[in-house]
């Protein structure tokens, strides 16, 4: 019986659960989504561009999300059992408020193994994917890109100016600085100028023009009547280097253990620069990927003092309100304590790290103490 009891109760809980991270997951995902639009309209990227790289976004949204959906899960199922007097059933079974927490314990070990096969694994492999997608790709949007009496910057060693443009994407008075080494570039003018596509490659046709190479201030001047300046070598300005958050796990441990010397060079990671200058951000990163998660914990017990008050007792609905600030000011803790995970030298590091044990402790013992 008490294993029927706990199961319709954590059925409710998951149920709750997986909705409201559905729901607020989707809606966070059209609000990004939305601001991913530059890629098209400012970075000439392609639909399947934006669509794959926001569509590899939502496992990060889930990732952030679900701590907070998570306790409000718990609130708000505890509260509605309590409200309709379901409560009782478990009391009158003869399962104690300390078995109950017990449980629910247990039931956010689960969440907790979740939220760090996400952050450790998931989270990572498809940041990384995503900036490898666009890494690859082309500008295939170039002519949108280009607007008449505006200097186009947005591809790489590459400038581009135009006079005119009508709605046939012929131009006027085009000019083009192309960077090709290190105190070398390219500037062509042409009175006239059209975009091709070929292939699905961008071509730039150009007439009646000249080019101007210049060599470390030398100028070298050429005319031409017609030539095909082709666009698809030009990449993005978009970001394509892998920030930390986008390496993976393991790979970071490797850069730590390689810059205590605990392995070699030739074992250490290449896939970003490891040095020491980057040691507090990854410090950082694996906090927030392996220990941050259990405050969920934490979460689950300030949920679970709710049960010190029934709704018959007077001042329920304040308490109510001052358990739910107390577990709304945890998940901001948790951001903050990831902030000065940076920053902190190795005793520091060591108390931030069994901080989630400290607060448990104290959290269950006070139930345990206050429930008896």
């Amino acid at each position: 019986m008490k294993k029927l009891i706990f199961r319709n109760f954590f059925k409710d809980v998951t149920l709750f659960l997986i909705v409201a991270s559905i729901s607020l997951t989707l809606i966070v995902w059209v609000i990004q989504a939305v601001n991913y639009l530059d890629f098209i309209s400012e970075d000439g990227h392609g639909l399947k561009v934006y669509f794959f790289y926001t569509i590899l976004s939502l496992p990060k949204i889930f990732y952030k999300m679900l701590p907070f959906i998570f306790f409000i899960s718990i609130f708000f199922v505890i509260i509605k059992y309590e409200s309709k007097n379901e409560l009782i059933i478990f009391w009158n079974n003869g399962i104690t408020k300390i078995h109950f927490i017990n449980n629910l314990i247990g039931y956010s070990l689960i969440i907790i193994f979740l939220q760090l096969l996400l952050g450790a694994y998931l989270v990572p492999k498809t940041q990384s994917m995503a900036r490898n997608f666009i890494k690859k790709s082309s500008i295939d949007y170039f002519p949108s890109l280009i607007k008449e009496k505006s200097f186009i910057d947005t591809v790489s060693n590459l400038t581009i100016f135009v006079e005119e443009k009508d709605s046939q994407n012929n131009l006027t008075n085009i000019f083009l600085k192309e960077k090709t080494k290190k105190n070398r570039f390219q500037i062509i003018y042409a009175k006239k100028g059209s975009i091709s596509k070929v292939g699905g490659i961008n071509y730039l046709n150009l007439e009646d023009g000249k080019f101007i190479n210049n060599d470390n201030g030398k100028n070298t001047i050429f005319s031409f009547e017609n030539t095909q300046f082709n666009l698809s070598k030009f990449k993005t300005k978009s970001t394509t280097y892998p920030k930390i958050q986008e390496v993976s796990s393991l790979n970071l441990f490797k850069c730590i253990f390689f810059l205590k010397n605990i392995i070699s060079e030739s074992e250490s990671i290449d896939a970003f620069s490891c040095n020491k200058n980057i040691t507090g951000v990854i410090k950082q990163q694996l906090y927030k990927r392996l220990i941050i998660p259990f405050n969920i914990i934490v979460l689950s017990l300030i949920g679970s003092f709710l049960l010190i008050k029934s709704k018959d007792e007077f001042g329920y609905l304040n308490f109510k309100i001052i358990i739910f600030s107390f577990g709304f000011l945890m998940l901001i803790a948790s951001e903050i304590t990831g902030k000065f995970m940076e920053k902190s030298n190795d005793p520091q590091s060591l108390y931030l790290i069994i901080l989630p044990i400290i607060l448990s402790i104290i959290s269950y013992f006070y139930l345990y103490k206050k429930l008896n």
